[in-house]
């Protein structure tokens, strides 16, 4: 249960950056809401928390965990490229937003195989 949540989770935060991302670029004042402003805060907020949630109840810290430190490297890089790419305009946005959708699909990757680069 707690496992479909946290995937549920995942791909509405991935749909929602990117949902933000095209609205920042087409039609930013859409972005001005209060809405669009916590939501993704709040979302994340459970991602983070059920991923904790995932790592304490099945005991992944027991045995080799390089791959959990790996995730949470590449997430923090993703959260840094998401916020720049937010806050930049034309290329540079949207390498940037290039580069957090490879940390995720880092992340992705990683989650499947247990395999980190730590």
């Amino acid at each position: 249960m707690l496992k479909s949540l946290h995937v549920v989770l995942i791909f509405l935060s991935l749909a929602s950056y990117i949902g933000r991302i095209l609205l920042a670029e087409f039609k930013p004042e859409a972005l001005h809401n209060k809405l669009s402003k916590i939501a993704p805060h709040v979302l994340n907020t459970l991602l983070i928390i059920s991923g904790v949630a995932l790592i304490l109840m099945n005991g992944w810290l027991d045995g080799e965990f390089g791959w959990i430190i790996s995730k949470f490297i590449l997430l923090l890089v993703y959260i840094a490229l998401g916020i720049m790419s937010m806050h930049n305009t034309g290329l540079k946005r949207w390498l940037l937003f290039a580069g957090a959708l490879a940390c995720f699909v880092g992340i992705f990757i990683i989650a499947i195989t247990k395999h980190g680069f730590i």
